[in-house]
């Protein structure tokens, strides 16, 4: 299995990686940090993803963030900022829909295959029974209509592909180190052996949904 994770050098997508690497799979890491991908560049991204060869059984993105610069999470009205709606649109929406417009061709258009992005729970409009934290709830939002779009057009081209959206839970990571408290949280390992279990699990008709770490359905 070749498997290529983008955002490898994060808590979560390097566990994902060494969880793959474990199961024999063949790995390919990009990120920032490592090797230059921007995902917010679609210029860096284009060039990271034209140099690779074959294809891929799993593409994952596993990039993110909850504060992006100066900007938290917003709790009222008052707190919002057009550049931090910017900011979280380019990293947690945007960057993943070039990854798909420029990664499509390594997904192998026939036999099973998996791309999944990470979104997040509070991203689902229907499960939001808090408010607050607008500019990241609508970038997750906009990123789970991507995917759920991108799938229906990936099936008539690639009929076992398996385009998913996943929320690995609180996964204790320097993404999530304020606000551990507030919610139970799982080391990267014990994430990353959940979301590939998920994979799994899933099969072609299930393509273009929104689940969570434990394989349940996340609504819209």
């Amino acid at each position: 299995m070749r498997v290529l994770i983008i955002g490898a050098s994060g808590g979560i997508g390097a566990a994902l990686a060494a969880e793959a690497e474990s199961r024999g799979s063949e790995v390919t890491r990009l990120s920032r940090s490592a090797h230059g991908l921007d995902v917010t560049d679609e210029a860096s991204i284009a060039a990271h993803l034209a140099a690779l060869t074959g294809s891929f059984d799993a593409i994952w993105v596993a990039t993110g963030a909850l504060e992006i610069g100066p900007h938290g999470p917003e709790k009222a009205l008052r707190d919002l900022s057009p550049d931090a709606f910017a900011a979280q649109f380019a990293l947690n929406a945007t960057g993943p829909a070039l990854v798909l417009k420029h990664g499509a061709h390594l997904l192998p258009r026939r036999g099973r295959a998996v791309f999944a992005a990470f979104s997040a729970r509070v991203g689902s409009i229907g499960d939001n029974r808090a408010g607050g934290w607008y500019s990241y709830r609508a970038a997750k939002a906009a990123l789970n209509q991507i995917v759920h779009t991108a799938a229906i057009e990936l099936a008539r081209t690639h009929r076992d592909l398996i385009c998913v959206a996943l929320h690995p839970g609180t996964v204790a990571t320097a993404f999530t180190e304020k606000y551990l408290g507030r919610h139970p949280a799982v080391p990267p390992a014990e994430a990353a052996r959940n979301l590939w279990s998920v994979i799994d699990g899933l099969t072609p008709a299930e393509t273009g949904r929104f689940f969570d770490w434990a394989g349940k359905e996340v609504p819209w």
